[in-house]
């Protein structure tokens, strides 16, 4: 307990940087992730001797450190600490502010910074870092300067309280503080008397009362009459990453069989890999919507979006054209309606509603047709799947959606493979535990938030394109401190897949060099300078046997090489075919 306090007075800085650590130790902070620095010095002086209850972590890349601390709040659901000197290092924290904003991560940006007076003077290493992320954080402020006072002592533990709570509440989102440090940075005496401070400070009273807040109580949401009087309903389980998956898809499927709807659910919801759970589960709706005729008949008059609307844009086109009225489940204080629809959100979760009857036989018509339509269709893919044997895109999603171990952390990269995660991941009864950047929608700091969903979890593994992985590759340098195991899937098609489905494919030139982007790397090489392991996957058996079981330590990369051109041709010729029978 009192480890820090040679430490702490020393000099003001030292002092309240021990009051800043201090506080979030106590509020329940377990990672701080440490980039290098000097004018952050007295901070990261502060978390090092905080050890063991704050694992700091030092990782070079202000970017890579970021997503990797937005990996590792998704994995534990508790805010993560970043740490940055002044000047453009915390510029680099910015995509993967927006990200946390978007997607609901609680991250507490500490951005280190020149006093007032060496501002606006050509200092070294100073930019205007007030308001640095404009207003994505859920809130900002800049400290006051380090004060041996014990009235701006209390102010500042005040500070850091408020910052924890607001990163959690009432949404979860990223905090900044920006923290201003005069000289001297290191633990050496500053010519201030602290020894009075010292005799009379008592950290168990001067602390006392630091909790952790406990969520607010809630009422249970009485399922409303015209939910129960409709029989032309769905509800959509859209993109989601809840710390309890399995009770979340419990709530998904006590609604679903009170209301005798089915259940359309993303790929990248837990619904698909809890699937005994929902048996009206419906997961080819982005298929069999690509008939026409049957969209058509399965027009629905009211739709409950639960959380993020899915990916696909056959799924927005629909409901955009039908205009159903539609009900938002969830509690962020977010617009989660991008079609402008007839829409009421609901600011709470779908564990909230309170469940009544439930029924496990569909009577409407309307449902037996999805849930007969899904039959069909997964039966076509599946079987479509099951004999393909050369190494193409699309069938790595179906193959690993049937063979990790259960519980397996999955982190699966933007672009193309949440797509073929869409169309083609199988319910299962798995319960994996799948991970994405869908705030922002961007290929940013793939790799780094794979790390910091691993770290210190279950072996994990991630699905990603050579573009994405090439992007971060900086993530590598994070092997050292990363403890655990990350298979890495890369599709390397050489160049961005998910252009060939567009209809800019057609015009080459430019496409090819501006769209297409081939970056001609060999992987083998590039994981051997980082020391990571890789290799070349030939066959959908080795892949197979390499996914599971998984090693324990280490970070390694598993390379399908594929034609990036052929397998756009093969989605072109496929998707719509699958439910042209119905």
């Amino acid at each position: 307990m009192f480890d820090l306090m040679p430490i702490a007075f020393r000099n003001v800085n030292q002092l309240w940087a021990y009051i800043l650590t201090e506080t979030l130790k106590r509020l329940g902070l377990t990672c701080a992730i440490i980039c290098p620095g000097s004018r952050s010095t007295p901070l990261a002086v502060a978390f090092a001797q905080q050890a063991p209850q704050i694992k700091a972590i030092s990782i070079l890349d202000e970017r890579s450190a970021a997503f990797f601390a937005l990996g590792q709040a998704k994995a534990t659901g508790r805010p993560v600490v970043l740490v940055c000197t002044s000047g453009t290092a915390g510029a680099n924290f910015y995509s993967a502010v927006i990200e946390a904003s978007y997607s609901g991560v609680p991250l507490l940006l500490l951005t280190t910074d020149r006093p007032p007076e060496l501002r606006d003077c050509h200092s070294g290493q100073t930019v205007d870092q007030l308001r640095l992320y404009g207003n994505y954080p859920n809130w900002q402020t800049e400290l006051a300067l380090p004060s041996a006072d014990m009235g701006m002592l209390a102010y500042l533990r005040q500070m850091v309280i408020h910052s924890w709570e607001r990163a959690q509440t009432p949404t979860k989102g990223p905090v900044h503080l920006n923290i201003p440090f005069r000289d001297p940075l290191a633990p050496l005496p500053d010519g201030t008397d602290l020894s009075y401070l010292q005799s009379q400070f008592q950290p168990e009273d001067f602390f006392a009362g630091i909790a952790n807040p406990l969520p607010i109580p809630y009422s249970p949401f009485p399922i409303p009459q015209e939910w129960k009087e409709c029989d032309r309903g769905i509800i959509i389980a859209g993109v989601a990453q809840p710390l309890q998956p399995e009770e979340y898809c419990r709530a998904i499927a006590h609604l679903s069989q009170t209301l005798k709807w089915p259940v359309l659910a993303e790929g990248l919801s837990p619904v698909r890999n809890y699937a005994e759970l929902n048996p009206y589960l419906i997961s080819t709706y982005d298929l069999i919507l690509r008939n026409q005729q049957v969209a058509k008949q399965l027009a629905p008059e009211m739709v409950i979006q639960v959380g993020e609307m899915p990916t696909s844009k056959e799924l927005r086109t629909w409901i955009d054209a039908t205009q159903p009225r539609r009900w938002v489940i969830d509690k962020s204080d977010q617009n989660l309606d991008s079609l402008h629809g007839r829409t009421t959100h609901l600011r709470i979760s779908v564990e909230d509603i309170k469940v009544e009857e439930r029924n496990l036989s569909l009577s409407s018509d309307y449902g037996k047709k999805w849930c007969d339509a899904e039959a069909k269709v997964r039966l076509a893919v599946d079987q479509t799947m099951e004999k393909i044997d050369e190494i193409i895109e699309s069938k790595a999603a179906w193959l690993i959606s049937q063979i990790l171990l259960p519980g397996t952390p999955l982190f699966i990269a933007n672009s193309m493979p949440v797509r073929d995660v869409e169309y083609f991941w199988k319910p299962n009864n798995l319960g994996v535990r799948s991970h994405f950047n869908r705030g922002a929608n961007g290929i940013d700091g793939t790799l780094s938030t794979a790390l910091g969903i691993a770290h210190r979890q279950q072996s994990s593994v991630m699905l990603t394109g050579d573009l994405a992985l090439l992007h971060d590759t900086n993530g590598f340098l994070i092997r050292n401190k990363f403890l655990g195991h990350l298979t890495i899937v890369l599709i390397n098609n050489n160049g961005g897949g998910i252009f060939e489905m567009l209809p800019i494919a057609k015009f080459d030139p430019p496409f090819e060099e501006f769209f297409g982007t081939p970056q001609d790397i060999d992987f083998a090489q590039l994981c051997a300078t980082y020391n990571v392991q890789h290799e070349l996957i030939t066959s959908w058996q080795q892949l197979h046997q390499k996914l599971n079981p998984l090693p324990d330590t280490g970070i390694r990369v598993l390379e399908l090489q594929t034609n990036r051109k052929k397998d756009a041709k093969w989605r072109q010729d496929n998707l719509r075919r699958f439910a042209a029978d119905i």
